[in-house]
Formats: structure tokens, C-alpha cells, sequence
């Protein structure tokens, strides 16, 4: 395996899998199942899930809610795709660990950073919720910002996508895909892989990221195995 510790970034919208909304059971057990592959290889695996299946704070500010609100709304539907995703990991055979950024003691544990390397150290896969606890942050920002608290060798953003193109490749069928981009390039040609906030503190903490297609069987584990599938963002 090329990292011994990643950060995996799933999006809400993900877990829908052909549903308009909510989530899905098969695709949750298709994510379980793609993660244990390497979790038996010695690989320590935390997990960033966002909440866009379930509510999205910027879509409910569009419509008139509060900002704040709407932002907290979305915080507490990642941690419910959190203990879906506890679920299914556990159905699969894995020790887990749900740590919330926001106190709900009664169905996950508080982010504690020590805490949470430990449970990596002990093989158990660490799930983030909570986004980073506060509002006006997306849960791309909480991805970069755990990553490098628990000093993740890599980011790994799955998503129906195999990487980064030039141009949205399902809108545009001449879009052509990039194997590898600096961090420079992706800012230069207005590429968007993640928000500006958490990309630019991805770029000063030197943590490289990976964009890959997570809906394909096998694609985790060959990113893992160091073989070329997805776009990689480095210095």
C-alpha cells in the first residue's frame, strides 16, 4: 500500500446512490465493503462524510432560512450519514468510531485529536462528523482540516467522477482529464476540485489529494496500490 494513513471524503450526495435523496442501503454496503479491502491490508482509514443527501445549509439560505441555521441543519445530517455509515462498516466486519464536532454525547463520541489517532493506531476506522463544528464552513474544509490533525499521508475525495478534467466532462464531451496537477494549475485554470478555503489550506499544509471515481469497484484499492486511476494534486 502507498499510505499508511488516508483521509477518505465522501460526498452526502453519494450515498444516495439512484435515489432523489436520502440513502441508499447497497451503495452504503458497496462503500463498506471497498474500504474494508485496505483496512485488512494495515491501512488507518478516517472518514469525512457530508450531509448534501439529507440538507444543505447554503441551499436552505438560498430559499430565505437563516445562514447559521441552515449550516447547523447540515452539521446534524453529517452525522447522520455518519452512524449509516458506522453501521454498515460494522455489518462489514470493521471496529469503527463516530467523533461529532458538535456535542451529541449520546451517539458519538467528541473530536478529541488524541483520541482519534489512537483509534487509527488500534485499526479502528474513525468517522467525522460534525463538519468542522462551525457555520459558513463546507465539510471539504473539515476533510482538510482532520487530514492534517491526524497527519494523514494523502486525501483521497471519492467521487462519480475518475478525476479532474478540464472542463465538467459530463456536460462537456471533449473535456480532457489531467493524471496529474499542482496545486498552481488548478488555481490558474479555475478548476474546482474542492472550496477555496480547504484547498488553500491543503496547499500550505503540503497534504496531496487525490480525486477519483469511489462508485467503481476495485478503484480505492488501486489508488492504494499507487496505480494511476484519478487525478493527482500536489505541489
Amino acid at each position: 500500500m502507498q499510505y499508511k494513513r488516508i483521509l477518505l471524503k465522501l460526498s452526502g450526495e453519494a450515498l444516495m446512490g439512484e435515489r432523489q435523496y436520502g440513502i441508499d442501503p447497497q451503495r452504503l454496503s458497496d462503500y463498506a465493503h471497498e474500504v474494508k479491502k485496505i483496512v485488512d491490508q494495515g491501512v488507518q482509514v478516517a472518514v469525512v462524510i457530508g450531509g448534501g443527501n439529507i440538507f444543505r445549509g447554503v441551499a436552505g439560505a438560498s430559499n430565505g432560512m437563516d445562514r447559521v441555521q441552515g449550516d447547523h441543519m447540515g452539521m446534524l445530517a453529517t452525522v447522520i450519514n455518519g452512524l449509516a455509515l458506522q453501521s454498515a462498516f460494522e455489518d462489514a466486519g470493521m471496529q469503527t468510531r463516530l467523533q461529532s464536532a458538535i456535542a451529541i454525547n449520546e451517539v458519538a463520541e467528541p473530536f478529541i485529536r488524541r483520541r482519534a489517532v489512537r483509534h487509527l493506531e488500534k485499526g479502528r476506522v474513525v468517522i467525522f462528523g460534525g463538519g468542522t463544528g462551525n457555520p459558513y464552513f463546507t465539510t471539504d474544509s473539515a476533510a482538510v482540516l482532520r487530514a492534517i490533525e491526524i497527519e494523514a499521508d494523502v486525501i483521497l475525495k471519492g467521487t462519480r467522477v475518475d478525476g479532474i478534467y478540464t472542463a465538467d466532462p459530463e456536460k462537456d464531451k471533449s473535456a480532457t482529464k489531467f493524471d496529474f496537477i499542482t496545486f498552481d494549475d488548478v488555481l490558474k485554470k479555475g478548476l474546482k476540485v474542492m472550496d477555496t478555503t480547504a484547498f488553500t489550506l491543503s496547499q500550505e499544509n503540503e497534504l496531496p489529494i487525490i480525486v477519483f471515481d469511489m462508485n467503481k469497484e476495485g478503484n480505492l484499492y488501486k489508488v492504494m496500490e499507487g496505480e494511476n486511476v484519478g487525478t493527482i494534486v500536489n505541489l
